[in-house]
């Protein structure tokens, strides 16, 4: 197994953490079983993989927004908040973009 699909693999069980918290059951399930796209030996799969992580970032930009109007409304600390958010979206978008490289895309047709 190519270690280069380890991280879409973390970032789709992230993803699926948050919407667990929120007890979003059918986002949550897309989530687990979108990396099973990576059994599918066709271009298509690592593309759809690709792009799945586009709106990925996007939720998890859209939940920092929510996090620090809360936080600054409270008076509290985002600073932790904003960093960790910041690089889970950051980690989303990389683990995307792993999948273009060479030595995976000569695996799927």
């Amino acid at each position: 197994m190519n270690l280069r699909y380890l991280p879409i693999i973390l970032a789709a069980i992230l993803l699926a953490a948050h919407f667990l918290r929120s007890f979003s059951l059918v986002p949550m399930a897309v989530c687990l079983l979108a990396p099973l796209l990576l059994l599918i030996k066709k271009r298509w799969s690592i593309v759809t993989l690709q792009l799945l992580a586009i709106p990925a970032a996007f939720i998890w930009i859209l939940t920092l927004q929510g996090i620090l109007q809360e936080r600054v409304f409270e008076g509290r600390s985002w600073t932790a908040s904003a960093i960790i958010l910041g690089v889970v979206a950051l980690f989303t978008l990389f683990a995307g973009w792993l999948l273009n490289f060479s030595e995976v895309k000569k695996h799927y047709l």
